[in-house]
């Protein structure tokens, strides 16, 4: 490990460390603009500029000079401050003096280092180069005279994104950054560019002129958009929440969000609930909260157990759900979570965990997709498949429909029988599993939503114990969820044996008299006409169009609330605004009204519920961390059928209410579908 001396600091690194990563190490702040330490190394900006001997007399970029033994680098000298002062005036000549209209002022990195490293004032007089703007889609709003050419966009393009669609045309002073064709950057993680821009050149073009960040009120949360559970930020001005922003956390989302998270908040102020409606002479009509609770208190009076049933759907967090699992125990009826026709069972915690955990990927050897598209499911998770993929260590197989998840993969076939051969050792991929030291699985959505599911799950059991996936420490059996409650309400046994197609059909035959609708927009409610149907939610969506009462709760930004993310990690998210009108919280709503059926829970503030909570499933206590699961016989035995895999999501920005109400992903959907078709004209591989 090479030793060197820094500002008479004495620091030893790791081979292969560069001289501004040691600076960090000694606690020394270099100035940066093209260097990012998830990115690789450009040394364009030249910011980062220091003296170093032995070596020659002239500066050298540190981000990309390797730390050598003996090596004695300076960087607060005069001659230091002169490159600084140099550097940064090269870099303003072209700048436009447009800070007080920019939406990067107060978070701009050129502006704070032009003030710490700059000279204060500017010499030069001539004509400055003028850039029009380019067309990046719906997200991205480019003011490309700003722009200093660190590349940051483009090296995120190609090496997170997976979608090499920007790049630098012409040479010199004419050098300028674009997509191909001025197309929109076909990526579901497009609006990460925005972050990493540092001269506001690419800016979010929803939020464009809408706040400044002094403005807004900034609350650490958790996002539901997905089962990943990123680390979010959320800005909000008054009762408005103005932008979305990731929060590091390198175990879940390192730094990065989907273009969904980030932008389908503008879907939490439109088609909202805001007080309770009944069905009156079938029409709903408004009505206070007693009229709502007295009504379904006359609906299910008299009735038993078996004739109330229970739907979850995909964005409740697991207050809302302990709380409903309780009132609808009370009442004797049944419930389940898995609205999309899932085959997964409650029984064994193994069985539904990304076991693996999701910085496990980076350990990785082999992996096999079966019936997922992770690039929809999961774009950030998808993003860090994609970083394995780019090691060269990682052999990347599925088992699904031929389709572009960002990175090449052994296309085995799209039928469940490839499992029984890679089972049988017939399948090629199956050495590959078997020389691995880490290989891993992971199951999607699309191969337990089948009527095979069970017989699939075996099978992918089982590869899992011939192939050495379940290895002291190492379980690489990986389920990937896309509902942001679905953990939580499987840990709580929220699952009925025959699933919520039973509970359709115990509608349609008029077996179940009544359905409780806890934000279920997922499924065809038309099923539900025979029954007396509450719904309960924060959008008027596909559960409020055969709905008798509607209750109105609240969105994620609007409640403190607990979530699991699909590898059982234990979230707190935080409320960032309070909801419209007469809506609250979920558990507020079943507390009140198991009173007025008399059977009143035994809660009165979130704080009782939690403890209550926690101390029949303690898992939820364990704050933040990874857990380990018990490996299990999971399955059924049995022959699989030869139907293909069919996806869990075919429409990104559209997967749930909040994501449905939003103009801008109605937007992106649009301007994706018209890249998609540039892209097959143009033979590219977006």
């Amino acid at each position: 490990m090479p030793t060197l001396t820094i500002d008479g600091i004495e620091v030893e690194v790791e081979n292969g460390t560069t001289v501004l990563q040691a600076c960090e190490q000694a606690g020394i702040e270099i100035p940066r603009f093209c260097y990012h330490e998830r990115l690789s190394i450009a040394g364009n900006c030249r910011m980062c500029l220091v003296e170093v001997s032995p070596g020659p007399p002239k500066p050298a970029a540190s981000c990309a000079l390797p730390a050598s033994d003996g090596m004695e680098v300076k960087t607060n000298t005069e001659k230091v401050k002169k490159f600084r002062e140099g550097v940064m005036e090269f870099l303003l000549i072209n700048h436009p003096l447009d800070c007080p209209i920019c939406d990067q002022g107060g978070e701009c990195d050129l502006q704070d280092q032009s003030m710490a490293y700059g000279i204060g004032n500017n010499r030069y007089e001539e004509k400055r180069r003028i850039v029009k703007e380019k067309y990046m889609g719906p997200l991205i709003r480019t003011i490309m005279t700003r722009c200093i050419h660190c590349t940051r966009c483009v090296r995120f393009a190609d090496e997170i994104a997976g979608v090499p669609s920007l790049g630098a045309i012409g040479r010199g002073e004419n050098t300028q950054i674009t997509t191909y064709n001025e197309q929109a950057f076909a990526s579901e993680l497009s609006g990460n560019v925005v972050d990493l821009c540092p001269v506001g050149a690419l800016t979010s073009k929803p939020y464009t002129f809408k706040a400044r960040p002094w403005e807004l009120k900034n609350t650490e949360t958790i996002d539901v958009h997905d089962a990943l559970g990123s680390n979010i930020r959320v800005d909000a001005r008054g009762r408005a929440v103005m932008r979305a922003l990731p929060r590091i956390h390198e175990d879940v989302n390192e730094e990065w969000i989907s273009d969904k998270t980030r932008h389908a908040v503008d879907g939490l102020s439109k088609n909202r609930l805001d007080r309770p409606y009944v069905k009156k002479k079938g029409k709903l009509v408004e009505a206070t909260w007693n009229e709502a609770f007295a009504l379904i208190a006359k609906k299910i009076e008299g009735l038993n157990g078996d004739q109330i049933a229970g739907l979850v759907g995909d964005l409740c967090d697991t207050e809302s759900m302990y709380a409903f699992k309780t009132l609808m125990n009370s009442l004797g009826g049944k419930i389940d979570c898995r609205q999309d026709g899932s085959k997964v069972g409650a029984k064994h915690r193994a069985g539904y965990l990304f076991n693996t955990g999701v910085s496990g990927i980076d350990q990785a050897d082999a992996c096999l997709l079966i019936g997922s598209n992770p690039r929809h499911e999961s774009p950030v998770l998808n993003a860090r498949l994609r970083q394995r993929w780019l090691t060269r260590k990682c052999k990347i197989a599925n088992v699904g429909p031929d389709i572009d998840i960002s990175y090449k993969v052994d296309q085995l076939g799209d039928s469940a029988k490839i499992l029984q051969d890679i089972l049988d050792g017939k399948n090629d991929f199956a050495e590959v599993l078997n020389s691995a030291k880490k290989p891993m699985l992971i199951l999607g959505q699309g191969a337990l939503n089948r009527e095979d599911s069970p017989q699939i799950i075996k099978l992918a059991h089982d590869i899992a114990e011939k192939y050495g996936l379940i290895k002291g420490v190492w379980n690489g059996f990986n389920v990937l969820h896309t509902a942001a409650s679905r953990v939580a309400a499987l840990d709580m046994g929220l699952v009925t044996d025959t699933g919520v197609e039973g509970i359709l059909a115990g509608v349609e035959s008029s077996d179940i008299k009544v359905v409780y609708n806890l934000g279920a927009d997922e499924l065809d409610t038309r099923r539900l006409k025979k029954a007396f149907v509450i719904y309960q939610g924060s959008h008027g969506d596909a559960g409020v169009k055969n709905a008798d009462v509607i209750l109105p709760g609240v969105a994620y930004t609007e409640k403190p609330g607990t979530y699991l993310n699909t590898e059982g990690r234990v979230q707190i998210a935080q409320r960032a605004i309070f909801g419209p009108g007469e809506a609250r919280e979920d558990w507020t709503i079943f507390r009140a009204l198991s009173e007025l059926l008399g059977k009143t829970l035994n809660f009165d503030t979130v704080a009782e519920l939690r403890k209550a909570m926690t101390t029949q499933y303690p898992q939820f206590a364990i704050i933040d961390q990874k857990p380990a699961a018990n490996w299990a016989d999971i399955g059924v035995a049995g022959k699989v059928s030869k139907e293909g895999f069919r996806l869990a999501i075919s429409d990104f920005y559209g997967t749930n209410p909040i994501a449905r109400s939003s103009e801008t992903m109605d937007e992106c959907r649009a301007a994706m579908n018209g890249a998609d078709q540039a892209q097959g004209a143009t033979g590219t591989n977006g």
